[in-house]
C-alpha cells in the first residue's frame, strides 16, 4: 500500500510469539466447529504486529496463508470448489485445495471451508452453493448453513430475503461444479444528457442535477427514514428531491441513485433505511419503490444500486483507472468494487459481514451473531468497542457517532489513549487489506468515512501501510490508497450516481 510515512504500535518478531490456530463454537453449541486440540500441530500463525489494544487479534490473512502452506507441504492437496449461483443465473466459482480430510486435518479443513464460504457469500452473494470436492466437507457446510446451524442468519438472509429462493448447499464432484458465469452490470460512465443523481443516507438525502457530466445543482435535505412506518414517507421524500433537481434542468433524460442496503435489479431486498416499516408493508410497497418512482417519471431510464458501488465507481471515474475497492468506515463498514474491466458487479460486497479475525472468542456482531466480522473492526462500532481497553470512559447511552467525536477531540489534543485506538484499527486494516486481496484484484484502495477523518484517520493509514510493507511487501508495492477530496466526494458521487442509466437501451 503506497502511502508516505508510517507509524505503528507494538511490534513483534516472528519468533517472539506464535498463535496456534483456534476454533470455537460462538453460536451456543450448533456443532459447526471442531475441537482446537485436534488441529495439526504445524498450523501456527506468527503475526509481526499486534494491535496495541487488542493483542488477541488473529488475522484471517495469516491464518489462511498458514493453512495453504500446510496443504502444499503435505504433498497431498485435495481440490475444493465453491460455486455460488445468484437469482439472475450468474455463477461465481472459487477453486482452492485442502488437506486430506482425516485425523487432525478435519478440524482445520472445516474451519477453512466454513470461513471461506462465509466470505464468499457476503462478497458475491448466492442462494445456491455447489461444493465440489470431498462430500464430507459439503455435508459439514450443509449442517452449518441451515435453519438450525451456526450460520442460520446467513442461510435465511441469503435465501428468502435477498434472492427470494430457499438457500441450498449441495455436494458435487470437483470437475462437475458449475462453470463460472459472471454477469457484470454495464452501469455507469454515461454522461450524456440531462440527468439526476441521488444518494439516500440515514440522516439526509442528497440530490444533484447534471448536464453532460457537469453538476449544475446540488442539495442536501434532512430526513429520518429509519423510524418511519409509512412507505409513503420514503416515496414523497425521494420524489421531492427529484423534483427540486428537475427544476434546474431543461428536461430529465435519466435518474440514477444509491442507498445503503441490498438492491437486486432495482428491487430493494434489505436496507436499514426501511427498518421501521413492517415486513408486510415492505413487501407490498417498499420492495418495488423505485419502479413506482420510475413510473411517476414517465418510465425514463432509472437505476439504483448500493451506495458502496457508486462510491467505488466515483473513485474509478476520478482516477481514470479500474480495479478499485472502496471502503467506508462509518456507522458500519460499506464497500463497493469496480472490476479491472471497469464494471460494477452484481455481487453484494457487504464486507461488514466477512470474517477478518479467526481468534477464539472474537467480538460478536449483534445482528448476525457471528464473530470476528468486518463491522467490529472498521466502523464506529470498532471505536466504541475499544474504548474500555483504551481507558476512555464515556456514558453508555451516548450514541456511537457522538463517542467517535469525543475520541477525535482527544486525538486532536494529543491524548495517547485515543492514539492507541487508531493504531489498533490501523493494524487491523493492514492485515485485512491483504485478506481482501485474496478475493479482489486491487489496484486502488479508496478509503473514506467518519472514522478516517482527521489525525486519527491519517494514523490508521500509516499503521496499515507499515503492516503491509513488512508482512506483504508485494501487495504494499502494488496497491495505492486514494482518499477523495471534498469536491470529489460531493460532486463525484452525484455524477457517478447520475451516470448509472444508459439511454441507449431505452
Amino acid at each position: 500500500m503506497i502511502l508516505a510515512g508510517t507509524e505503528l504500535g507494538p511490534r513483534m518478531n516472528v519468533n517472539q510469539r506464535e498463535w496456534m490456530t483456534v476454533v470455537d463454537d460462538h453460536d451456543g453449541g450448533h456443532g459447526d466447529v471442531q475441537d482446537l486440540r485436534k488441529m495439526p500441530s504445524r498450523m501456527r500463525v506468527s503475526p509481526k504486529f499486534v494491535p496495541v489494544l487488542d493483542p488477541e487479534f488473529l488475522p484471517a490473512s495469516l491464518w489462511n496463508r498458514s493453512f495453504r502452506a500446510n496443504v502444499e507441504e503435505s504433498g497431498k492437496p485435495v481440490p475444493l470448489a465453491m460455486a455460488l449461483e445468484r437469482a439472475d443465473g450468474s455463477v461465481s466459482v472459487f477453486r482452492t485445495t485442502v488437506l486430506p480430510h482425516e485425523g487432525p486435518n478435519i478440524a482445520a479443513n472445516e474451519r477453512y471451508a466454513e470461513r471461506l464460504l462465509k466470505f464468499l457469500l457476503w462478497q458475491k452473494g448466492a442462494y445456491r452453493v455447489s461444493i465440489g470436492g470431498d462430500p464430507r466437507i459439503a455435508r459439514f457446510l450443509q449442517s452449518v448453513y441451515s435453519p438450525n446451524g451456526g450460520r442460520a442468519f446467513d442461510f435465511n438472509f441469503m435465501g428468502d430475503r435477498v434472492y427470494g429462493h430457499p438457500m441450498v448447499i449441495e455436494p458435487t464432484g470437483y470437475d462437475r461444479a458449475p462453470a463460472e458465469r459472471e454477469a457484470v452490470a454495464p452501469l455507469g460512465r454515461h454522461l450524456e444528457g440531462c440527468r439526476i443523481g441521488f444518494d439516500l443516507g440515514a440522516s439526509d438525502r442528497k440530490c444533484a442535477a447534471v448536464i453532460d457530466g457537469e453538476v449544475v445543482f446540488t442539495e442536501e435535505v434532512p430526513w429520518d427514514p429509519s423510524r418511519q412506518a409509512d412507505p409513503q414517507y420514503h416515496f414523497d421524500g425521494i420524489n421531492d428531491s427529484l423534483k427540486r433537481a428537475a427544476a434546474k434542468l431543461p428536461r430529465v433524460d435519466a435518474i440514477g441513485g444509491s442507498a445503503a442496503g441490498v438492491y437486486v435489479n432495482n428491487e430493494i431486498r434489505v436496507g436499514s433505511l426501511y427498518r421501521g416499516i413492517p415486513q408486510k408493508l415492505f413487501d407490498q410497497r417498499v420492495r418495488r419503490l423505485f419502479f413506482e418512482l420510475q413510473e411517476a417519471w414517465n418510465g425514463i431510464p432509472f437505476e439504483v444500486v448500493n451506495d458502496g458501488e457508486v462510491t467505488a465507481l466515483a473513485g474509478s471515474m476520478a482516477l481514470n483507472d479500474n480495479a478499485v475497492l472502496g471502503v467506508a468506515f462509518g456507522s458500519s463498514l460499506a464497500a463497493g468494487y469496480v472490476t479491472p474491466q471497469g464494471n460494477i458487479t452484481g455481487w453484494l460486497n457487504e464486507l461488514a459481514f466477512v470474517p477478518v479475525d479467526y481468534r477464539e472468542h472474537a467480538p460478536v456482531d449483534e445482528w448476525s451473531g457471528d464473530a470476528g466480522v468486518g463491522a467490529q473492526y472498521f466502523s464506529q462500532q470498532a471505536v466504541g468497542r475499544l474504548l474500555p481497553a483504551a481507558r476512555i470512559e464515556l456514558p453508555n447511552e451516548m450514541p456511537l457517532a457522538a463517542k467517535l467525536v469525543e475520541v477525535q477531540k482527544l486525538m486532536a489534543a494529543g491524548d495517547d489513549r485515543a492514539r492507541k485506538i487508531y493504531q489498533t484499527i490501523g493494524t487491523y486494516l493492514g492485515y485485512s487489506v491483504a485478506h481482501f486481496a485474496d478475493f479482489y484484484e486491487i489496484r486502488y484502495l479508496l478509503v473514506l468515512g467518519r472514522v478516517l477523518t482527521g489525525e486519527g484517520g491519517d494514523l490508521i493509514l500509516k499503521v496499515a501501510a507499515e503492516v503491509l510493507q513488512e508482512e506483504f511487501p508485494a501487495l504494499a508495492s502494488s496497491i495505492r490508497v486514494h482518499i477523495p477530496g471534498e469536491t470529489e466526494k460531493r460532486h463525484g458521487q452525484a455524477v457517478a450516481a447520475a451516470s448509472l442509466p444508459s439511454l441507449k437501451k431505452h
